[in-house]
């Protein structure tokens, strides 16, 4: 997750959907009645092509759409770690809302999502989203959501500082030992040059701590249990560590926030960070980096990759009504080539960073080849500059995040804290510490 928008994962374009009356039927459209969805994370005023791009769409989907209203309502972040799980167990969630793949199984085993199997025609391109992606919405048969963005992790580099310290932009890092090597030359840079970049809070340490251990042949959980305490797991620390205290390689910031690392990525000084490709995206797009500076490849060591993403779920509460309006708007604005979020010939006349290969949930489908299609007759970003990071993950195993995630994130959050600010941390204990209050989380259920 890119406790984003992780995704981690979160885009600018994100949205949540509510009804005025969530769960009212007094505006059920059935009998010829308008029925009003309020879709709140519209762009923010600081992005105004943007935010008229969204208001634009508004518009035009009301027009094909007669009798549905929609108020748009500014929120950002679109998902916070902090408040969604009171949210939803206190009824406040909106009519559609965005759960990052976290939190999926939390959400649907609690009855906090509505049976949507029955309507997912509404969806138009639902049967091209790719299978193993519509799997993680579906249980026992029944869907529960629509997929939205998919990505697995990769690792962002900055070529520009690449060739100042003397590296091959085109021959990035495959290992984390040659990860090291080259964050090494890069601090040697000095002048504040930063050769990697982590995080070390705010659950995005304990979410790179999981990428790591992932790309290196480790596992967060397995039969219930945590299972980091591991020699993949003291690798990740031990690495860390050495890269902070022996290398002086990973500056002295603790990146806590989620866009934190971003921002330090886009002043140009920081080398490399793991992230997936939509990092370009924001790096470029909403912190002003140089688009021609950043290149992505495949997770070092490349065992295995964390994937992500985030779909639409509906309220349980929500009217027919207003859940066939939903499912229209998610039609409209995220899965449909040339429109929404998808019109990347509006978004290259906004100035938008289109061309990274991100968000693959559409796969080789029609509908995925024509998004490549158009994605790249759009591009202003340098797609060959993408490549080594296409080629490379072909071959690397997609990992699902672990169950309670954002619980385990937080408890690993400690360790990742510890080895960058002490340098006498004691991996071995931090471990153990983490493990036992990890079990203890998942042994809740």
């Amino acid at each position: 997750m890119k406790p984003r928008n992780l995704a981690i994962f979160l885009i600018s374009s994100g949205l949540v959907l509510t009804a005025t009356a969530c769960g009212e039927d007094s505006d059920s459209g059935a009998d010829g009645k308008s029925v009003t969805i309020t879709v709140a994370c519209q762009p923010a005023k600081t992005a105004p092509k943007q935010r008229q791009a969204w208001d634009d769409d508004v518009k035009a989907f009301e027009k094909a759409h007669p009798g549905v209203k929609v108020k748009s309502t500014d929120q950002q972040p679109c998902f916070d770690p902090k408040t969604f799980a009171a949210k939803l167990a206190g009824g406040q969630m909106e009519t559609v809302f965005m759960v990052p793949v976290t939190n999926y199984s939390d959400v649907i085993a609690k009855g906090q999502a509505k049976d949507i199997t029955a309507s997912t025609k509404a969806v138009k391109n639902f049967g091209d989203i790719r299978q193993d992606v519509r799997d993680m919405v579906t249980k026992d048969g029944k869907v529960y959501g629509v997929p939205n963005v998919s990505y697995t992790v990769g690792l962002v580099y900055n070529r520009a500082v690449f060739e100042k310290a003397g590296l091959d932009p085109n021959s990035p890092p495959k290992t984390w030992d040659e990860l090291r090597t080259a964050a090494k030359k890069i601090a040697d840079l000095g002048d504040g040059y930063v050769g990697y970049g982590e995080y070390a809070g705010g659950n995005t340490g304990g979410w790179h701590f999981a990428q790591s251990i992932y790309s290196r042949g480790g596992e967060m959980v397995v039969d219930g249990k945590a299972a980091f305490n591991s020699a993949e797991g003291k690798a990740v620390l031990q690495t860390l560590h050495d890269l902070r205290f022996e290398d002086n390689a990973t500056g002295t910031k603790l990146n806590i926030a989620w866009e934190a690392l971003m921002q330090q990525m886009a002043a140009g000084k920081t080398g490399m960070m793991l992230g997936a490709p939509d990092v370009v995206t924001d790096v470029v797009q909403k912190f002003q980096g140089k688009k021609d500076d950043y290149g992505i490849t495949a997770i070092p060591d490349g065992k295995a990759s964390l994937t992500g993403g985030e779909a639409y779920m509906i309220n349980p509460k929500a009217s027919a009504a207003e859940t066939k309006a939903g499912l229209e708007w998610i039609d409209f604005q995220f899965n449909t080539p040339g429109k929404g979020r998808f019109d990347f010939a509006r978004g290259k006349a906004n100035g938008e960073a289109v061309g990274v290969p991100n968000n693959d949930y559409m796969g080789e489908s029609p509908t995925g080849q024509k998004l490549a299609e158009e994605r790249k007759a759009n591009a202003v970003l340098p797609v060959e500059f993408y490549q080594p990071y296409v080629d490379g993950s072909k071959n690397v195993e997609f990992k699902l995040e672990p169950p309670k995630a954002q619980e385990l994130y937080a408890v690993l959050d400690v360790a990742m804290s510890a080895v960058l600010t002490r340098k006498d941390a004691d991996i071995d204990k931090l471990l153990s510490d983490a493990e036992s209050k990890a079990n203890k989380i998942l042994a809740q259920g």
